[in-house]
């Protein structure tokens, strides 16, 4: 089965920005569950399980589109271990939910969910996300996670490695930080380089990059030639 992975650089969910992306999002999910109804299961670890967070997904993901969902809460341990393997193995989609990245992918490894992320995405279960939950799963992320810089200052960290490559959430803000990152380290450009502004997502389909979509923002590729940084726009694809 394929494997889908769609990368959201930012948005607010809540006044939904994003909507034309979760429709995109919500449309695979429709096609992995065949004739039943998708199950859709909202990640918040990086908000520390922020419960309004998790009602803000589902009256976009049931309300708006119709689909079955549900939370795995890990941060405080109000699930036990079984309870939430049930959920991942039930779900067509996964959305993972913004916040301090860092601190989730350690928290996943003390948790277990690490592993059920993984499993998820060799099964063929959507895996999507916003900001943090954009950019986790790349092999280097530019991120302002407090729970290791304690500040709001970007730095270049490890995450998943699901895809191979480097990503700046909410680019179109933290563009010039980034440029000047790479700048100072050109090795980077060894991976491909993606900048994902808010409102806009590339979609990734075992694990190549397959195009972008949108919902007002814009993902492109960044290069260097003969240190001249260049950005180029990622196709677009059809929702």
């Amino acid at each position: 089965m394929d494997r889908y992975i769609v990368a959201i650089g930012g948005g607010e969910l809540k006044t939904k920005e994003t909507l034309e992306i979760d429709r995109y999002i919500a449309k695979l999910a429709y096609v992995h569950a065949g004739e039943e109804r998708p199950y859709a299961l909202f990640i918040g670890t990086a908000s520390h399980d922020s419960m309004p967070y998790y009602n803000t997904f589902h009256k976009t993901y049931t309300g708006e589109l119709g689909l079955k969902t549900d939370c795995a809460l890990t941060v405080y341990g109000e699930m036990d271990y079984e309870k939430i393997k049930g959920k991942f193995m039930k779900a067509d989609m996964i959305y993972v939910g913004g916040g301090d990245t860092l601190f989730m992918l350690d928290h996943w490894k003390k948790s277990g969910v690490y592993d059920l992320v993984l499993d998820a995405y060799e099964r063929g279960v959507i895996l999507s996300g916003l900001s943090a939950g954009g950019i986790c799963w790349f092999e280097k992320i530019f991120t302002d996670s407090t729970s290791v810089n304690g500040n709001d200052k970007y730095n270049m960290s490890a995450a998943m490695g699901l895809i191979n490559g480097v990503a700046c959430p909410h680019y179109g803000s933290r563009r010039g930080e980034f440029i000047k990152e790479l700048k100072e380290n050109e090795t980077l450009f060894s991976l491909p380089v993606l900048g994902l502004s808010d409102n806009s997502a590339a979609v990734f389909k075992n694990g190549v990059l397959l195009g972008s979509v949108s919902s007002g923002g814009e993902a492109v590729e960044i290069k260097n030639d003969e240190n001249y940084v260049s950005e180029n726009a990622i196709k677009t694809l059809k929702i």
